[in-house]
């Protein structure tokens, strides 16, 4: 029997065959993510989702089909050293050889905007490791946003910042000089807890005092909006994420044929 790294590769091509391994190639092959010669750098923040991108990229190493090169990298915004030390245990567990670099962003989001970190924080987060990937010389970097962080950040932005914007799977970076992609846009988090699950996977908590919970965030409410539809509509989150790809600009208001100056409808 094989190690814990082998044994999550091994489901990945059985298990979960239908679920993740097929989406995730599906979302490469549709959006055109990886092409020969890339250098790809996967950040790696310790949770499930990007556990697991990390052994989909493993096992499409494998493949060859591809002449890519990757690497996985991690930045440290602050975490605890439980959170440390359970996020080195996973990485030595599954096989994933992953560089981790420091980063004070936390202490300075909570410092400037102790009341609404979240904004700051993220940009932050982006803002260095996109030009940490870049000093590295990667020009592609990997995120393991999923199917239903695509559904939830279009609400989040229909509702409170009144746009039609969600998460693409494939944009370039603020500089230019690199490409962000997502290639588990296709796949559900349903399926990723319960890969993580089958191979008992710890993944690491996110160990922020807003994502842990002792903060009600605004995707936590869409979170619970969306299950309390799914009660009644099984398929509305499929039928959200079709819409972001079925857009009629015919009946968007402002861009009507005849009144795209005027915006009326």
């Amino acid at each position: 029997m094989g190690n814990k790294g082998e044994l999550v590769l091994e489901s990945l091509r059985t298990t979960y065959r239908k679920n993740i391994w097929s989406k995730f190639i599906k979302g490469i092959k549709d959006f055109n993510l990886i092409e020969d010669g890339d250098k790809i750098a996967v950040g790696v923040s310790g949770g499930k989702d990007s556990l697991l991108l990390c052994k989909l990229f493993q096992e499409l190493k494998k493949d060859r089909s591809k002449n890519f090169e990757v690497a996985f990298i991690s930045m440290n915004p602050g975490f605890g050293s439980m959170d440390m030390e359970q996020f080195k245990k996973n990485l030595e567990e599954l096989d994933i050889p992953c560089e981790i670099f420091d980063a004070n962003v936390w202490e300075v989001a909570f410092r400037e905007d102790p009341d609404s970190p979240c904004f700051l924080c993220a940009k932050m987060r982006r803002g260095v490791l996109y030009n940490k990937v870049e000093e590295l010389g990667y020009n592609k970097l990997a995120l393991g946003h999923h199917f239903d962080d695509v559904v939830e950040t279009a609400m989040i932005n229909m509702f409170y910042a009144g746009t039609v914007k969600t998460m693409i799977p494939k944009v370039s970076s603020t500089s230019g000089k690199m490409a962000v992609i997502r290639p588990l846009v296709y796949i559900k988090e349903k399926d990723i807890i319960s890969y993580t699950q089958k191979n008992k996977i710890e993944a690491m908590s996110c160990g922020c005092p807003i994502e842990s919970g002792k903060v009600d965030s605004k995707r936590k409410e869409i979170k619970k909006l969306l299950a309390e539809l799914e009660k009644t509509n099984s398929n509305v989150k499929q039928s959200i994420f079709n819409s972001l790809k079925n857009i009629n600009i015919d009946y968007v208001m402002g861009y009507t044929k005849g009144n795209k100056d005027k915006g009326e409808m």
